[in-house]
């Protein structure tokens, strides 16, 4: 995406959401009492990806924004896929967005006895059902849009037998498929999810804070908006895909206030991004085949991976800002997160030296062994971060692109009789090369300098077109650096008609250098630091980083001049 376009984009303040519109709405016709109260419903069956922070950002911020509360409540009601590994990551993630939800942590299991006493009075009321019949004959019987469904025969069946099967499957006495309790409502309604819906089927699993105290487990739209009810949520906010379960919901709620409250469901899109794949299924799967080097792999985008690439918080809340919150599902190009993240970090981050691909100078008119500092400006965009010294020798390393034997038409680099100043420090001239023997490789430059032309002196003001980074030879620190491009090559591989969405996997996703070499002041890097190596892109201290070795992530390039040059 155009940068100038973005930059047009984020000059114009946001207008305030069609939710916050509906919140306002509330608020001024004193709806709740005038209280507002949102929730973060997630799954822990897997970690959080930059899908979810588009729900976050919207659940917490309306509530601040508004004087409101937000809960978090885990809807663990599958105990199959849950782990408390995945509950203890959510909220990780959620303070490492900014956000708290203070004392109002909740569970679905925290209402598994609410629930079920509600469904034993729907039974009562003949409104829900045990039917034995197995899942595919369920599914078959519901019918199509334009058909309606086939009653169950055992639809009116007497309201204590029920309870009693009902009591039955929770003490495990059947096995699991062959029960399932149903609400009775209408079998030839257009909205498919109203013909009689499954709301409790029978699970033999451990649950992560129940243990065994429970053999039957609620369906997630009967205990979504129950659990919302219970805990006086005023907004329940969630993605499209709902909107045609808001009338079960309704009716649930109908059927379990005793006054006037009730939730307000309100939809919004998801957060798609090209190149990105976003069903937890899969990105388990990726997980477990070894794909991608587990949860926090820096291609994946969870948010722990994007931490570890170095992305900000900021940045993140960032872009969904400029997105926005719409009724039209539509996928967002990935470039704009990558402005986000590189506009946020162009604030924040130190510049520094760093070599990817090393190519070694010699200036040989520099006195051996001298060593002299140079002065170089911390960050130009924030003057309070200061400034630094690093060391300036005879021998320095410079990329290896740096230098062409023979160069096209304004390549402003370094090459055979051409100049270029070495950024802070002086301006060398090249006066040969050495080529190995076997591969023709460049593996030495031989320069001279002039010792009028050191940057902030006063002596010289001689120009030259190219200036480059580099480090010195003597005092250079050794580290790995690990490039990351998309993990698909696929501009939509959720939509893709692909049969297996693996074979879309890019396979240059991930290349590590080794033998980099960076500025001595990065020998006391720490984890998750970050840094904008000079003219390469923001960089990002990996977890694996030892202080004997160093490893840095790529978060994103800068943007790039000199591939237009190259091509």
């Amino acid at each position: 995406m155009n940068d100038e376009i973005i930059r047009d984009k984020e000059e114009i303040k946001p207008s305030k959401s069609f939710i916050e519109q509906f919140i306002i709405e509330d608020l001024k016709a004193g709806e709740n009492n005038g209280a507002i109260t949102t929730r973060f419903p997630p799954e822990p069956n897997g970690y959080l990806h930059i899908g979810h922070a588009k729900a976050i950002c919207l659940n917490f911020g309306m509530a601040l924004k508004y004087g409101g509360k937000c809960n978090l409540r885990f809807d663990d009601t599958n105990p199959i896929k849950e782990d408390v590994e995945y509950v203890d990551s959510i909220k990780e993630d959620i303070h490492w967005l900014g956000f708290d939800w203070k004392d109002r942590e909740y569970y679905a299991s925290d209402y598994f006895s609410n629930l079920f006493n509600f469904a034993v009075e729907l039974i009562q009321k003949g409104l829900a059902y045990v039917d034995d019949q197995p899942a595919d004959l369920i599914s078959a019987q519901k019918g199509t849009p334009s058909q309606p469904g086939t009653e169950s025969p055992y639809r009116d069946r007497m309201a204590d037998l029920n309870i009693e099967l009902f009591g039955r499957m929770n003490k495990g006495e059947f096995e699991e498929g062959s029960r399932v309790l149903r609400a009775k409502i209408d079998m030839t309604s257009p909205n498919m999810h109203m013909r009689d819906p499954i709301i409790y089927r029978i699970i033999k699993s451990p649950h992560h804070r129940t243990g065994t105290k429970w053999n039957v487990y609620p369906m997630y739209d009967f205990a979504h908006g129950q659990s919302d009810y219970f805990e006086g949520v005023t907004h329940s906010l969630c993605t499209l895909e709902f909107e045609v379960h808001r009338p079960l919901y309704d009716w649930f709620i109908d059927q379990l206030k005793t006054n006037d409250y009730r939730p307000r469901q309100i939809e919004f899109n998801r957060l798609n991004l090209t190149y990105t794949m976003m069903s937890k299924r899969k990105l388990l799967e990726l997980v477990q085949e070894g794909k991608v080097r587990g949860w926090d792999d820096p291609r994946m985008p969870t948010l722990c991976g994007l931490r570890r690439r170095g992305y900000t918080p900021e940045s993140i809340k960032r872009f969904v800002d400029l997105i926005g919150y719409t009724k039209v599902e539509a996928i967002n190009d990935v470039s704009l997160l990558e402005h986000a993240v590189r506009e946020d970090l162009n604030l924040r981050t130190p510049r520094v030296f760093g070599v990817l691909n090393p190519l070694k100078v010699i200036i040989k008119n520099y006195p051996e062994g001298k060593v002299e500092d140079v002065e170089l400006i911390n960050n130009p965009e924030d003057e309070t971060m200061g400034k630094r010294l690093i060391p300036f020798s005879r021998e320095v390393y410079i990329e290896q692109d740096d230098f062409m034997e023979l160069p096209p038409h304004k390549f402003f680099r370094l090459a055979p009789g051409m100049e270029v100043r070495l950024k802070g420090a002086y301006i060398i001239k090249c006066e040969g090369f050495k080529k190995n023997a076997s591969t023709g490789a460049i593996e030495e430059v031989y320069c001279t300098y002039d010792p009028e032309t050191r940057s902030g002196g006063n002596i010289s003001e001689k120009k030259v077109k190219g200036t480059l980074h580099w480090v010195s030879a003597q005092h250079a620190v050794d580290a790995e650096v690990r490039l990351y491009d998309r993990l698909f090559n696929h501009e939509d591989p959720a939509g893709s008609k692909c049969e297996d969405y693996r074979t879309l996997l890019n396979s240059d996703s991930l290349k590590v250098l080794t033998g980099c070499k960076v500025e001595p002041s990065l020998g006391s890097a720490k984890p998750l630091d970050k840094f904008q190596f000079q003219r390469l892109g923001y960089f990002c201290v990996d977890y694996d980083s030892t202080p004997e070795k160093l490893v840095f992530n790529r978060t994103v390039q800068l943007k790039d001049t000199w591939s237009k040059i190259n091509k």
